[in-house]
């Protein structure tokens, strides 16, 4: 009497294809190992077409990325990320559980008088992929805004979004008083935290130990893997369906503090279990 194993391995070609398409691209990688008839299925366009985005096609579209021998190319090639929407956002997926991220470029947020040049400047930078970033040269009214679309994003997942930024050699007025962030999904309301925007030098910082010690404790922006640094604005959740609009916001407006020296690359929404450079 045969196996359950060796059964497996009798399955047609066909039917290997079809189970695989219902596990993850984790799942499919490592089942090319079983057996050849595995590794054939694993390969097919009919599997990776199911682990793709399904407006894959538009996101193509928009990218410099136009041809592909495969769809299991197409999905490497994810992976890697792509630029789109004539480079003003970036696109990834996962590639163990094909998640979906995105980072929106500092073009595509609303940033108050950011079109006001004694405010701030734009300008093209090495460090990032994106054309050019926005650098604060003074202000007093801090107020950054990006949106995006549930329905743009992995069904059924816990989100977090991250303001990407530096802080410049001459920064100024941005560790004296701390910045609101939140985020809003639909007509849902909207838990606000706070956050400084730099971090504080090493004597403010055995200052700021002894705080922690009465219960207060302070947010500042994390380093990044890419050089950069990130401030979380929040998390929210996606559902199984609809197509809700995620308003993502950082603001300091009550202290009146002249600031300068920081520099914005973007807004990432990614989900929580990750933590990527783009």
């Amino acid at each position: 009497m045969l196996t359950i194993e060796e059964r497996i391995m009798m399955l047609p070609e066909a039917c290997v294809a079809n189970i695989l398409s219902f596990t993850t691209p984790a799942d499919t990688f490592s089942s090319a190992s079983v057996s050849s008839v595995f590794r054939v299925a694993g390969d097919s366009d009919f599997v990776w077409e199911k682990f793709l985005p399904s407006d894959y096609s538009r996101l193509i579209s928009s990218s410099t990325h136009q041809s592909f021998s495969s769809k299991k190319e197409l999905f490497r090639c994810l992976c890697e990320s792509i630029l789109i929407d004539n480079g003003r956002k970036i696109f990834k997926i996962e590639k163990l559980t094909g998640k979906i991220s995105f980072v929106l470029s500092a073009r595509e947020l609303s940033i108050t008088w950011s079109d006001q040049r004694h405010y701030w400047s734009w300008s093209h930078r090495s460090d990032s992929r994106f054309s050019e970033g926005a650098r604060l040269i003074m202000t007093d009214w801090l107020e950054i805004i990006g949106k995006i679309q549930t329905g743009a994003l992995s069904p059924s997942t816990s989100y977090g979004a991250y303001l990407i930024m530096k802080v410049t050699e001459r920064a100024y007025g941005l560790d004296l008083v701390p910045a609101e962030t939140w985020i809003k999904v639909g007509n849902g309301e909207n838990k606000t935290k706070t956050s400084y925007l730099s971090c504080l030098d090493d004597k403010k910082q055995q200052m700021a130990k002894k705080e922690e010690i009465f219960g207060y404790y302070r947010r500042e922006p994390e380093m990044r893997e890419d050089g950069w640094m990130e401030i979380e604005l929040g998390e929210f959740e996606t559902g199984r369906e609809g197509n809700e609009e995620v308003v993502m916001s950082l603001t300091e407006v009550k202290g009146y503090q002249l600031k300068g020296g920081i520099v914005i690359d973007g807004i990432e929404v990614r989900p929580k279990s990750q933590k990527l450079s783009c």
